[in-house]
């Protein structure tokens, strides 16, 4: 189900202005590539979006990101009507914040990311979670997962701040403020600088 050109003009028009991000003929680029990516997903969504598969292989391909784990939050960051599909709308937000992002805005995601269960806080689980997918162990490695929780406890004295044994989102942003490598402390969830 292809937009009609009228159709196309008018979604950039409107993403163009409600995008703090991109400008028109970026939005025209991203335009494209969605219905590209929906022309291949071949799913039940009919035109309207596309599925975790064809998002996963696209932030794989286009952005180097390649941690199952981590993708699959992305995919839950974008999807924020939670129904499986990216929308136009999603993908060109979620863009946004992903490849222009103030730190703000980065902030929010990467805590939203290592937030596992969205309670609000990154626990000691959801960092031993994040860390453990993210680190390359090597074979000779004993026990890999007492490194894995040394380095929580390492992560917990520097970031958190309240002492409360889990990371508030007030604990990291204020962690990644005076230290801004720490933003992705718990695994790469933005796209490599190139």
């Amino acid at each position: 189900a292809a937009m009609s050109r009228k159709g196309v003009k008018l979604l950039v028009d409107s993403l163009t202005r409600s995008s703090r991000h991109f400008n028109k003929s970026e939005v025209e680029c991203l335009v494209r590539l969605f219905d590209t990516l929906v022309a291949k997903a071949s799913s039940h969504f009919a035109g309207t979006g596309f599925d975790r598969t064809v998002f996963r292989d696209t932030l794989h391909s286009a952005f180097g990101m390649t941690d199952d784990v981590v993708l699959d939050r992305v995919f839950s960051t974008f999807d924020k009507d939670n129904n499986g599909c990216i929308t136009v709308v999603e993908w060109v937000e979620g863009l946004g914040v992903l490849l222009r992002g103030t730190l703000e805005e980065k902030m929010k995601y990467c805590f939203d990311i290592y937030d596992l269960n969205g309670d609000g806080y990154i626990s000691r689980e959801e960092m031993f979670q994040m860390l453990k997918h993210s680190l390359l162990i090597q074979p000779a490695d004993e026990e890999p997962d007492e490194g894995v929780k040394d380095l929580v406890e390492i992560a917990l004295k520097k970031m958190d701040y309240d002492h409360d044994g889990k990371l508030s989102f007030a604990d990291f942003e204020k962690a990644v403020r005076d230290e801004n490598l720490l933003l992705e402390a718990f695994g790469p969830c933005l796209p490599d600088i190139k």
